[in-house]
């Protein structure tokens, strides 16, 4: 269960692209920041993915990634060329495997090896067809199984790719786009793979080609419109906001109660990130690192990472009580909710300031300053702990 969100340049204040996601997860499944640096393999190495292992590519990316702690994929993160990807959970009629890639694997795989919003798309869908997606998705709940979405952006563009099983489609995001737990691209674009329609002819979801609706022929029903659905008030957000749309505008979008984006009980919001991309500018990550973004700060992060607070990267074979994440679970914060919100907005007032200096500062200082004002995000953080 999740929401992830994009603005295009033509639909934020400052001509940029804001992505944002929320990542709801069982509420007591830890999500860590982890960073893995760009990295040269052999020949013939493989990466062992959350179930199965596939050929490693001669170089990787570096990743700055939002991870439940046991799996080696991701919910979401960004890589060095500030491309960022979110995914969501989709039922569809197709069959579910027991083993395969994860959606979360094919995230990761994007962002280690794509270097445009395109590429990624084109990396994860090849990647889709040659080996499946499957697995487990949840640690306590291995039978716990669906297919994926995923909302992929860079500062330029950003496209929704939907599956499945191994079939798939893409749409080109033209203004402002959510996706939720539910197929969304209607009709039968013009990205997708070959014979997806023939085959949903000869499984009987659609009479032909003029009856080919992806959304309605692959799961069996349009996607909710309706502002009290999460899905429905993303994309009412998003469309009331157009021209406006800022990074602290995504933050509270991702903490609305109303709908229910900002997900409470058995089911959280478990992580959140806010991607503020900027063509030929350094991009600012924002990450909670904690549990519901209504109790938690955002934090800043650019590449490189540098001393910016991160983990390694996953799977773990335990959960370690000292994680930062498992303090605030704990803790829930609900009577510091002002202070927290205070806190992060000295720190995007300090952001945009430094933001106002491109040009007159070398990028290093940029980048130190950053990393102070990250370091100093969790300090305060901690602080309230």
């Amino acid at each position: 269960m999740c929401d992830t969100l994009v603005a295009l340049g033509n639909s934020t204040k400052d001509g940029s692209v804001i992505f944002g996601k929320n990542s709801d997860r069982p509420s007591n499944e830890v999500q860590l920041i982890t960073y893995a640096p760009r990295t040269e393999h052999s020949m013939g190495e493989e990466v062992k993915c959350t179930y199965i292992s596939i050929p490693q590519v001669s170089e990787t990316i570096a990743v700055l990634l939002s991870q439940p702690w046991w799996m080696w994929g991701a919910e979401m993160g960004a890589n060095e060329h500030d491309v960022v990807i979110g995914n969501e959970a989709v039922y569809t009629y197709e069959r579910l495997r027991n083993a395969g890639l994860l959606g979360m694997d094919l995230l990761r795989l994007g962002l280690e090896r794509g270097k445009r919003a395109k590429q990624a798309l084109e990396i994860i869908t090849n990647l889709l067809e040659k080996y499946g997606q499957g697995g487990g998705c949840s640690y306590d709940d291995p039978g716990w199984m669906y297919h994926n979405s995923f909302l992929i952006a860079d500062p330029e563009e950003a496209y929704v790719l939907e599956t499945a099983d191994e079939w798939w489609i893409a749409e080109k995001v033209k203004g402002v786009r959510s996706i939720s737990n539910e197929l969304s691209i209607r009709g039968n674009s013009d990205i997708r793979r070959r014979g997806i329609i023939q085959h949903a002819i000869e499984k009987g979801y659609c009479k032909d080609d003029d009856d080919f609706d992806f959304a309605i022929t692959f799961c069996g029903s349009a996607p909710s419109i309706v502002q009290y659905s999460r899905g429905g008030k993303a994309t009412y957000l998003l469309n009331n906001s157009k021209g406006k749309i800022t990074s602290k505008m995504m933050m509270e979008f991702l903490r609305d109660h109303q709908a229910g984006i900002c997900m409470h009980g058995g089911f959280e919001s478990t992580g959140s990130q806010v991607s503020h991309l900027r063509k030929g500018k350094k991009s600012i990550h924002w990450f909670t690192g904690t549990t519901l973004p209504c109790l938690s700060s955002y934090k800043p992060y650019s590449f490189p990472i540098g001393e910016k607070k991160y983990y390694k990267p996953g799977p773990y074979k335990k959960i370690n009580l000292d994680w930062v994440w498992c303090k605030n679970a704990s803790h829930k914060l609900f009577s510091k909710k002002n202070e927290l919100i205070n806190i992060e907005n000295e720190l995007i007032s300090k952001v945009n300031e430094l933001i106002t200096q491109e040009g007159k500062i070398s990028e290093d200082n940029f980048d130190n300053e950053i990393e102070s004002i990250n370091l100093e995000a969790w300090e305060k953080s901690f602080e309230l702990l």
